[in-house]
């Protein structure tokens, strides 16, 4: 379900609100719309480090039925959901968050060439990495835990 969701999130969520805001020709679309998805992947990311981590703890007390490489594949898949979902919620939308604060006024208003801004369009590249990688991860997790039987 998480995976589910963070790609309707990814895919659908975060351009419909960018686009439909931008059509209302609004001063602050931007800052608005980055408002929203903020919240919202804030949701994803930490339902994703929770549920990460509630399948490494049915890892480790799973019957070991699998070869050594499945259950390496298996476990490193599960850390990469964790570790990505944590750095992009715990590390780069803070990070993200510090930089709307520090630059005073809306995003929108801030130069493109700004160093905040340029830092900001930088983190928010990585955040969707950070969020991709989760993805991947949680793709191959679900078909090695599909093969345990």
């Amino acid at each position: 379900m998480w995976l589910g969701t963070a790609l309707f999130f990814g895919a659908v969520v975060a351009p419909a609100v960018f686009g439909v805001l931008r059509s209302f020709e609004l001063p602050n679309t931007g800052e608005i719309a980055g408002q929203i998805v903020t919240r919202s992947l804030s949701v994803v990311n930490i339902a994703g480090s929770i549920i990460g981590l509630f399948l490494l703890a049915t890892f480790f007390l799973g019957k070991n039925k699998k070869g050594r490489i499945t259950r390496l594949l298996e476990l490193v898949s599960l850390l990469l959901i964790v570790f990505g979902t944590a750095v992009g919620h715990f590390v780069i939308a803070a990070r993200m968050r510090a930089l709307r604060v520090a630059m005073v006024l809306p995003i929108d208003q801030i130069r493109p060439d700004d160093p905040r801004r340029l830092e900001f369009n930088s983190l928010h590249g990585y955040s969707v990495n950070a969020l991709g990688l989760a993805m991947i991860a949680a793709l191959i997790a679900i078909v090695l835990i599909a093969r345990k039987n």
